[in-house]
């Protein structure tokens, strides 16, 4: 017998008045989800030959992962996904939410109410609750949840019912407690528990009300209470006309209990689906009894894994269970409710009626106004909540231009101040770009789970957090670049002149976002974060080889002149020197040595045109421009790299 279900609601700490809130789907919105004959492949790749360099010849062999799969979850039903390590079950989840198949050949079909399956449709009317806790751990909890409220809800909903809905769910899963508390970032910011990221985790999906739900072992790192909860939770959602799929690994007698029916698979195949209370009956039937008091979950587990050092019979015991479910009465039957539901294309409402055409062109729910003031809005909270890491950022830029001020000054307009004056001027651009470079470098490498997380799931285009991601960061990375010149310049004793510091001003800033677009580019093109850290130096090294200092323009060879137009450093030293040294008119000299007599003489031995500054500063513009348009081409193409 069943143990009785039992909501959020009545865990609560604090009493509630008022009526019940629960929403309830429709039969217009009620999806019934079959799939049929699927088949799952993948390649395996064996290498022959050794040596460095010798070639290495690769086989290709595939194997099969589902092996005619076929099944259905209806309306009101709480379906879960049982089976052994590697028996087939997060492959044949992904296969139905359309998830991390690139690498795979998948046959078979999939319907919704009839109709094949369409995978931005499918984003736009389902959930799917991850098996992986991915959240901005600056934020808090009720901010996690506005934040997907305002993203993923109906366009037509109002702020206030978006803010009610939120309550709700904060309520609804025991997040009262911890609603303005921060998710926390392990070894930075302390944060909420374990249990309650993998509440907030669901409340996210829930939030959306959505006649469609999928969950990847939603109790995983739960204890048996919580879990508990969580499946109550689904199960009350299923009660309301919800169609819920979801894998579970080992779940407790009374949490397996609570689901509707159940999927049992081995060795890619289905061993059983149907009623809880029936896969008692079946492997009855077969001769494989449940043993009195022991958790049937377990039991169908075990009973249904290839045992080390039993491989042969493990294998011919779950054929023989498999093959026995074809021909049973719940296997013909589950076959008919699948032949059904991929006739029902006529007269279908909810998924294929004419209200539904705006969702079918657009998988996302919000607009592109909101959904960049609400990303933009989570961004800079990103930002200013870590002050430890401002803090440090600023402490690095006022103590390297004081160091660089403390060695270089008080210097004159001598011959031997001319080259401490361009190196100086030079060590500028360095700083600047070592430390934005590798300062943003992890600014997609690192996000970009939770970015395809999000992207995926419909709640924003990447151009919305791409911008939103810069425009961010961007007083910040205007503000230290000033800073360190203001403190810097009149230290050095670089000319004298309110326009010549604010010029200067601007060209370290314009290099130092040159540096930081030439990071988000690493960023966004690099497969990890380790690959970014490590090509950043190698290519930064040749574009500052080109930049003027160490090399005179006029001594570059031909065949690598193109080098210096990618590089900030040949843009921007020549606009600094321009700068400091057009209109100096004298500089001082001893009657017995080789002396440079004034700036213009400094510009023409350096082969600097000194009506070049203004094009200088265009082409800064332009290479930040190129190289962030780059940056926003390299993360698009990850994103179909994905689908």
């Amino acid at each position: 017998m069943k143990p009785k279900v039992v909501s959020f609601t009545s865990l609560k700490n604090e009493s509630e008045s008022g009526s019940d809130n629960s929403v309830t789907v429709d039969g217009s919105d009620q999806l019934t989800y079959s799939w049929q004959g699927v088949n799952v492949f993948t390649k395996l790749e064996t290498s022959r030959g050794s040596g460095f360099f010798r070639r290495k010849k690769t086989q290709s062999t595939e194997k099969h992962i589902l092996k005619d799969v076929s099944g259905v979850c209806r309306p009101g039903e709480l379906l879960a996904i049982m089976g052994a390590s590697g028996a087939g079950k997060t492959t044949l989840l992904n296969v139905l939410t359309h998830r991390n198949n690139d690498k795979l050949r998948i046959n078979g079909d999939l319907f919704v109410n009839g109709r094949r399956v369409n995978p931005d449709e499918l984003t736009s009317r389902s959930a799917y609750v991850q098996q992986d806790d991915l959240f901005i751990g600056t934020l808090t909890v009720r901010e996690q949840l506005i934040f997907q409220a305002m993203l993923r809800m109906d366009r037509h909903l109002s702020h206030e019912q978006r803010m009610n809905r939120v309550d709700e769910v904060i309520s609804e899963l025991g997040l009262a407690r911890c609603g303005d508390t921060k998710i926390g970032v392990p070894g930075r910011i302390k944060g909420i528990s374990g249990g309650e990221i993998k509440r907030l985790a669901f409340a996210c999906e829930v939030l959306t009300n959505p006649p469609l739900m999928f969950c990847d072992e939603p109790t995983s790192g739960l204890d048996s209470f919580m879990a508990q909860n969580v499946v109550a939770v689904m199960k009350n959602m299923a009660e309301r006309g919800k169609t819920i799929i979801s894998t579970i690994h080992q779940p407790s007698s009374e949490v397996y209990a609570m689901f509707d029916r159940v999927l049992l698979m081995a060795e890619g195949r289905v061993a059983f689906l149907g009623e809880v209370d029936a896969a008692y009956q079946f492997f009855d039937r077969i001769g494989l009894p449940c043993p009195p008091n022991y958790n049937p979950a377990d039991f169908f587990i075990s009973t249904l894994a290839v045992q080390p050092g039993k491989e042969d019979g493990c294998r011919k015991a779950i054929t023989m269970i498999c093959d026995e479910y074809e021909k049973s009465e719940e296997g013909i039957s589950v076959l008919k409710a699948v032949a059904e539901n991929s006739k029902e294309t006529e007269g279908q409402e909810g998924y294929n009626s004419l209200a539904d055409v705006e969702v079918r062109k657009s998988p996302y729910k919000a607009s592109w106004w909101t959904q960049f003031r609400n990303v933009l809005w989570r961004s800079w909270l990103e930002v200013v909540r870590e002050p430890m890491l401002i803090k440090v950022r600023f402490l690095q830029v006022l103590i390297i231009a004081l160091l660089i001020g403390t060695i270089y000054f008080g210097q004159q307009l001598t011959q031997e101040g001319i080259t401490n004056i361009n190196g100086a001027l030079f060590l500028f651009l360095t700083n600047m770009t070592f430390q934005n470079v590798f300062g943003v470098v992890s600014t997609f490498c690192a996000q970009l789970p939770i970015f395809l997380r999000e992207h995926f799931n419909g709640m924003y285009r990447t151009d919305v957090y791409f911008l939103s991601k810069m425009l961010a960061e961007l007083p910040f990375h205007i503000f230290y670049p000033f800073v360190f010149v203001a403190i810097a310049y009149h230290m050095v004793g670089f000319t004298d002149d309110v326009v010549n510091f604010f010029i200067c001003a601007g060209i370290v800033v314009l290099v130092a976002n040159c540096a930081i677009s030439f990071g988000y580019m690493i960023s966004c093109l690099a497969r990890n974060l380790s690959v970014a850290l490590a090509i950043a130096a190698p290519f930064i090294i040749p574009l500052m080889l080109f930049g003027g200092f160490f090399l005179n323009n006029g001594s570059t060879p031909s065949w690598l002149t193109w080098l210096k137009y990618l590089s900030w450093f040949n843009y921007g030293n020549e606009a600094l020197v321009l700068n400091q040294w057009r209109g100096v008119e004298s500089i001082a000299c001893n009657a017995n040595q080789t002396c440079f007599p004034n700036g213009e003489a400094v510009l023409s031995f350096l082969h600097f045109d000194q009506s070049s500054i203004t094009s200088d500063i265009m082409c800064l513009f332009t290479l930040l421009l190129a190289y962030r348009i780059i940056a926003f081409f390299g993360l698009l193409s990850k994103t179909y790299r994905k689908q």
